[in-house]
Parts: structure tokens; sequence; C-alpha cells
């Protein structure tokens, strides 16, 4: 039978400003732990540490620009652009641009404080 969830849980953002995440699938919303789907509103400005996650990130920008940086680059994915960032890679996630950013991201297996290995 499908499984029908009527709202999102909204959790706090590590980050500055506040970044509003609204989890669907997941830990808290539905208990899944193989993955989670989250629909992320980052104000203009909006930072957070970077970090190590130990899970696969499919990242899907709905509008304005998200900015991700590797060891490797700093890009721009703006709206209609995905991106993936694979276990172990060192990742940081920014919306420095005006408008800041809407975007959805899927993580395999779920997102969790445990394994997201964020920077100190």
């Amino acid at each position: 039978m499908p499984r029908y969830l009527q709202n999102p849980s909204i959790i706090e953002a590590p980050g500055t400003p506040t970044k509003r995440i609204e989890e669907f699938f997941g830990a808290v919303n539905s208990g899944t732990s193989e993955l989670s789907i989250a629909k992320m509103t980052s104000p203009q400005g909006w930072t957070e540490p970077g970090q190590t996650p130990a899970f696969d990130e499919y990242t899907l920008v709905l509008d304005g620009c998200l900015q991700v940086e590797s060891k490797e680059s700093v890009m721009e994915v703006r709206a209609g652009q995905a991106i993936h960032c694979s276990p172990g890679e060192w990742i940081r996630y920014s919306t420095p641009f005006p408008g800041g950013a809407s975007y959805v991201a899927v993580c395999l297996p779920a997102f969790s404080p445990d394994t997201v290995h964020r920077d100190e």
C-alpha cells in the first residue's frame, strides 16, 4: 500500500542566517533510514560548516543559485541544474547570491547528524 505523508517535518539547520529544511522522507519525518528527501530554502548569505558525509547526496536546484565548494573547486549550481556529491568528499554549501536558493536534497542512505561529519 502506498505511504502518504501529509506534511514534512521542519528541521533546524546549522549555519547563518537560518535555512529552512522540510524533510519529507528521512529519520525525522518518516522513520526512513534508506534515504532522505528534503526541500531546502536558503536565504541570501547563508553558509554552513564544511562536511565530509558518509552518504551520497543528490541536489536539484529549483530556484536561485547554490554554491558548492569542494577541495578542488567552487561550483555555482543554478535553477534547473543538479549536483551529486559522493560519500567521503569534503563539501560546503552556501547561498551567497541575491535571492538565495530553493533546492531538493536526496541522501542515500538517509541524512543523519552522526554521518554528516561536519567541520568543528
